[in-house]
Parts: C-alpha cells; sequence; structure tokens
C-alpha cells in the first residue's frame, strides 16, 4: 500500500495545473518547480493522458492541462489511475497458479486485509484535488468507521 515515486511525482504535477486551471504548462517547467526528474515526468505526463487526467498540447507553446475537474476528482482516483488499485495485500493473486490464494476463505487475516483496504480506499476518496491542494479539507475517516461493526460487512473466515 505505498504510494509510488511515480504517484508522488505525478501528484506535484497535478497540483501545479490544478493552480493553474485552464493553462496550458509546459511539462519541463512544472517537472522543474515541483522537483521531479523531466525524464520521468515526461513519463508521467504519458500515463496521465492515458488516465485521461489531463491532455497533451501539441506546438511551440504545448505542454499539458487538466482534463478533469479537480473539484470532483478524488485522490483516490488519481492514485489507483497512476499505480494501481490499492490493496492491503495481495491475496488475490498469490496462489501457485496467480489466482486467489487457496487459504483465502478460512484465512483470519483476509477479513482484516480486506478491512484496511476499504477503510485506506475511503480515506483516499473522502477529498478533491482542489480539497488537497488548496488546503480546504483534509482527508478524513468516514463515519461508517466508527462502530465497532463497521467492518462485519466483511464477514469472518470459516472455520476449520
Amino acid at each position: 500500500m505505498d504510494i509510488t515515486r511515480k504517484t508522488d511525482y505525478a501528484l506535484r504535477m497535478l497540483a501545479e495545473l490544478v493552480r493553474h486551471p485552464g493553462e496550458v504548462l509546459s511539462v519541463r517547467i512544472a517537472a522543474e518547480e515541483n522537483g521531479v526528474p523531466y525524464s520521468f515526468a515526461r513519463s508521467i505526463q504519458h500515463d496521465l493522458v492515458r488516465a485521461g487526467l489531463i491532455e497533451s498540447v501539441r506546438g511551440s507553446r504545448g505542454g499539458m492541462r487538466i482534463a478533469v475537474d479537480p473539484e470532483k476528482t478524488t485522490l483516490l482516483e488519481v492514485i489507483e489511475s497512476v499505480q494501481g488499485e490499492l490493496l492491503a495485500s495481495d491475496c488475490d493473486s498469490v496462489g501457485d497458479d496467480g489466482g486467489p490464494c487457496p487459504r483465502m476463505p478460512s484465512c483470519p487475516f483476509n477479513p482484516v486485509f480486506c478491512g484496511a483496504s476499504a477503510l485506506l480506499r475511503d480515506y483516499y476518496a473522502s477529498v478533491s484535488l482542489s480539497d488537497i491542494v488548496f488546503g480546504r479539507k483534509a482527508p478524513s475517516i468516514p463515519e461508517r468507521y466508527w462502530s465497532e461493526h463497521a467492518f462485519d460487512f466483511l464477514g469472518t473466515a470459516e472455520e476449520e
């Protein structure tokens, strides 16, 4: 569940675009101003375009421009578009055949890991890019997790 360096750099570049809505910014300048190596920034730009978060503008005054509404785009959406689904464990892909762990149905830890994933995903989904960039709102733990029964929806492992 690490936030990768690539995601960190992507968030920095997106923050620059959020601060300059509608403007076309040079990838080089956005990279330099945010401590992102230029060669890595070009790769990240390509990934952000593919994810639909930004658009590339060609030409002598080209660069990139934000393509989503930063008021409606959550931190979770950005993170997952760059590095894939956030999971607390790889239970779904650790079997010998690359499939789910064969112990998953009876594993007492699987519901805990699933709960951690749900909690983290909801935490990141609780704020928009604009909320973070402009410091209007910090992520929060949704109220549904405040109860001792918050994770009952996950069930428990079957007895062996």
